[in-house]
């Protein structure tokens, strides 16, 4: 056994260990714990194949970003999980079913990929990394479906902060159009009021008996 089949063991060891964790820890900001846990051995495994842009993407985007987010909004709703575990156990018989067949299907379909007899020969431009290999294939054969996804992502971004967009009734704020459609004659109001004259006070007259 080589270095890399005992690393591939030792990542998929922690990797399915910590994903068991996080369905049955019972705090819920250790669950989300675990799964960066999980993510992060996936993506050593992911180093393993030599797909390093896979891996690097597994970290920045779910470790970095999404699993960050999540535990941030855990740990500030205080979300009370005891209900939800013991849940968990009554369906775990059909949840395991479920992940059985899927298993067995994946491996059938993917069994036939893992012979090393029937592997094609790399080209030279192989050579090249497959980062760079699929940023040549993206910017160069699929720069369309890739401008297609952004203007998707583009509108989904202006449609999530127009749902989530709420305004406060009590809040007071300025509107430059009304603004602007304001005339001379409504920016000054010249309003005559009666003068009025304040009478001076009665003088105090002093008492003849005082010192």
């Amino acid at each position: 056994m080589d270095i890399t089949t005992a690393l591939f063991y030792v990542f998929s060891f922690v990797l399915l260990a910590s994903a068991f964790r996080v369905i049955t820890a019972k705090s819920t900001v250790h669950s989300a714990l675990f799964l960066i846990l999980a993510f992060f051995n996936a993506s050593c495994v992911w180093m393993l194949l030599k797909a390093e842009f896979l891996a690097i993407t597994l970290v920045l985007v779910y470790i970095g970003a999404v699993m960050v987010l999540f535990l941030f909004v855990v740990m500030m709703l205080d979300f009370e999980s005891t209900q939800v575990r013991e849940s968990i156990w009554k369906h775990m018989p059909v949840a395991g079913l479920i992940g059985a067949l899927i298993a067995l299907e994946m491996a059938a379909i993917l069994m036939g990929g893992f012979r090393v007899s029937d592997a094609p020969e790399i080209p030279g431009m192989a050579q090249l990394g497959n980062t760079k290999l699929l940023g040549v294939q993206i910017y160069t054969n699929y720069l369309f479906p890739l401008q297609i996804a952004a203007v998707l992502l583009l509108v989904a971004i202006i449609a999530a902060i127009a749902l989530t967009l709420r305004g406060r009734k009590d809040s007071r704020h300025q509107d430059p159009s009304q603004q602007v459609k304001v005339t001379k004659a409504q920016r000054l109001k010249i309003v005559k009021v009666a003068a009025t004259v304040e009478q001076p006070a009665a003088p105090v007259e002093k008492n003849e008996g005082a010192a």
